[in-house]
């Protein structure tokens, strides 16, 4: 077994990675107090996914919760929700998630509890047909079952629904090409409504084996102890080899590509969205996001300042920047939602604040990023469900938690030139997509 030790910034003690001879990797971190956080992070999202099953990472999350061959549907989260564990789980692009945070317990009996639990769940999950649902025609309305199935369904209607998830939907499928990050990670009606039992399980045999899962666990602990006891939890039984899946990343689009839709909405909505840095890509990555704090992040922003508190005529009703990183390079996007009667004005006027920080970025704005950045940072520490989830994030998408090491001393280094530069690299007009969502009448 290989060990590895990391000094993770803000934590007492060293984070220690252990994987073993089967590809599991077990990371033990260190946080004094009572609460313990024991997760798995599998390295598998809607970037292996296609035509044909996208969506099933998610269903199969929830899914992963309707019992084992140990414990039958609803036992997990009952056994442990009464020993006031939060449990839960999530899926994005590059992975899917699972997660318990609880009271360690008198002599560790929740925690020993939870690993157990945990384990089992994600080395042995069931996925009865009487939970999951029949495969049915979405066009026939009679079907009022509900099961997991129509659960997710339901789930994926409702998001339909949600101007913001319209104009995002749209600017994420206009800005990839063939990239899998094209696709909406919760899938289609359609699709969930005919995936098989077999399908779910050929995909969950596939890709959550030990070599694409690594388990987290951070708390007050004995070291050995909690490893041997990991190591026993997870009997991982014969598993494939994961495929391996080298992605060649999307180009930006040459060209401002603009896409308008409408819908029973009574404002507009307005996204502009760009393609940035891999998640690994450590200087740039923190450089994007100086730069969306700069730009639209609080009341002390840009566009706050310019176009909402000091704007003449009352066009943007909200004006905000976000910065998504994944394995394969992060999103940059800038969102609105605005007076419809002003669209040509308001994308107008949006664009000459983007392109404002390729001109001049001053020391004030660029120290202030930095400080929002590196107390980011150190809230990350503060609680062991954020621990779990900042060594998952660098672990499973970065595929490097000493990145963790490097966070700080970089986001230092980095001057207004640096930041000027990054978005003429990455905030050209002509890579923008430009997604609008306008009312019907």
């Amino acid at each position: 077994m290989k060990e590895t030790t990391v000094k993770y910034p803000f934590l007492t003690r060293d984070i220690k990675i252990y994987e073993q001879d089967n590809g599991h990797k077990i990371v033990l971190a260190y946080k004094e107090g009572g609460m313990v956080n024991v997760s798995s992070w599998v390295k598998t999202g809607s970037i292996n996914e296609n035509d044909e099953n996208n969506g099933i990472s998610h269903f199969l999350e929830h899914l992963m919760f309707k019992g084992t061959h140990k414990h039958k549907t609803g036992e997990f989260d009952k056994i442990l929700e009464a020993r006031g564990a939060i449990v839960n789980a999530a899926t994005w692009k590059d992975y899917t998630f699972y997660y318990v945070t609880l009271p360690k317990g008198e002599n560790n009996e929740n925690f020993d509890l939870a690993i157990e639990l945990h384990a089992d769940m994600m080395t042995d999950p069931v996925i009865p047909d009487y939970e999951m649902g029949a495969v049915f025609d979405i066009n026939d309305k009679t079907v009022t079952d509900k099961r997991e199935r129509h659960v997710v369904i339901e789930e994926i209607r409702m998001r339909k629904d949600q101007p913001w998830t319209k104009v995002y939907n749209a600017t994420n499928n206009a800005m990839y090409t063939s990239h899998p990050y094209k696709r909406d990670v919760i899938g289609t009606p359609e699709i969930i409504s005919q995936i098989t039992r077999d399908e779910v399980m050929d995909y969950y045999r596939t890709f959550y084996s030990p070599q694409n899962v690594t388990t987290i666990i951070v708390g007050e602990f004995d070291f050995d102890e909690t490893l041997n006891k990991v190591i026993k939890a997870f009997e991982w039984k014969d598993r494939p080899i994961p495929p391996e899946r080298n992605l060649t990343p999307d180009k930006p689009v040459s060209q401002t590509v603009y896409v308008e839709e409408k819908a029973n909405i009574n404002s507009s909505f307005l996204m502009f969205g760009y393609l940035g840095a891999k998640a690994n890509d450590l200087k740039e990555l923190i450089a994007l996001e100086m730069l969306s704090i700069i730009l639209g992040e609080g009341t002390s922003s840009r566009l706050y300042v310019n176009l909402i508190e000091n704007l003449k005529e009352p066009i943007f009703n909200i004006l905000c920047t976000e910065n998504y990183s994944f394995r394969d390079g992060s999103n940059f996007f800038v969102q609105a939602n605005f007076n419809s009667q002003y669209k040509d004005k308001a994308i107008e006027l949006v664009k000459q604040e983007i392109d404002s920080l390729k001109k001049e970025i001053t020391e004030r704005e660029l120290n202030k990023a930095k400080k929002k950045l590196k107390s980011n940072f150190a809230c990350e520490v503060e609680t062991v469900s954020e621990i779990g989830e900042a060594i998952g994030y660098y672990m499973t998408v970065c595929d490097d938690l000493s990145l963790a090491e490097n966070y700080i001393p970089i986001c230092n280094s980095i001057t207004t030139n640096d930041l000027i530069e990054i978005a003429k690299k990455y905030l050209d007009i002509n890579n923008a997509v430009i997604s609008v969502l306008v009312p019907k009448n």
